[in-house]
């Protein structure tokens, strides 16, 4: 399952039956049908979330991202006729519009290492994965998000876990206001750089596809997430931003 993501295949059945069994015979020697494997992924479920939480973590920076993306299971003109995740997925709205299935929350460092997630139904806030202690656990310092995150009361119950929640200014809070005025230069700065994590949701879609509307079960769906997410982990190369502190004296001239 984290082979198929890493190796650029868009269908699993092909992947399987043209590829795993034909030229893998030596790394799988004794394989089953088509069929049969689908009904076995369900089972590789918890060990393989066992083993990305706690073997496939970042660590902590002091400068983290929060972001949430939709996970579709189909489209929206076939939302009545969906039988495999009837009463299970919802209807939610995101920045381009209404879709139906699930969300999901990531935590990335500056290194583009993810550090946390989390997967909600899609009519869920933004906000609520933030008062989950268990999700917030390994961040500290600065964590900053979009307009979707700005809430007075979160940040003060944030910061006494000791993280600053930076967040943007939205329409009808005008530029000036008080809690523009207050954020520092750096704060401003790192803030715009947040497309670092649209870059890794973007990755996670087209790359490892942790998306697609082909699924026959609820089980192989989530199988199908959390090795897709195991095997972001493996990219060689990750999204990531630069930023480093000068020390420097030269204020004192003045």
């Amino acid at each position: 399952m984290i082979l198929f993501h890493t190796g650029g295949f868009r269908d699993i059945k092909h992947f399987y039956l043209y590829y795993v069994k034909k030229h893998l015979k030596s790394e799988f020697p004794n394989t089953v049908s088509y069929n049969r494997f689908t009904e076995l992924m369900q089972s590789a479920v918890l060990p393989m979330t066992i083993f990305r939480k706690s073997c496939c973590l970042g660590k902590c920076t002091g400068i983290s991202y929060i972001d949430s993306t939709p996970i579709r299971v189909c489209k929206n003109k076939r939302i009545k006729r969906n039988k495999v995740f009837k009463d299970i997925a919802t209807v939610g709205k995101s920045t381009i519009g209404w879709f139906y299935g699930f969300k999901l929350h990531l935590i990335i460092n500056d290194k583009g290492e993810i550090l946390n997630f989390i997967i909600t139904q899609a009519n869920i806030d933004d906000r609520q994965p933030l008062k989950n202690e268990k999700f917030i656990k390994s961040v500290r310092g600065k964590l900053y998000g979009d307009k979707g995150y700005v809430s007075q009361q979160l940040s003060q119950i944030l910061f006494v876990d000791g993280i600053h929640l930076i967040t943007g200014i939205r329409n009808k809070m005008k530029t000036g206001s008080p809690g523009d005025c207050l954020m520092e230069l750096r704060d401003k700065i790192l803030l715009r750089k947040r497309s670092v994590i649209e870059t890794i949701n973007d990755e996670l879609k087209n790359m490892c596809q942790v998306e697609h509307s082909r699924h026959r079960s609820f089980g192989n769906f989530i199988t199908n997430l959390i090795s897709g997410l195991i095997a972001y982990c493996f990219f060689p190369k990750k999204p990531a931003i630069k930023f480093d502190t000068v020390l420097t004296n030269q204020i004192t001239i003045f």
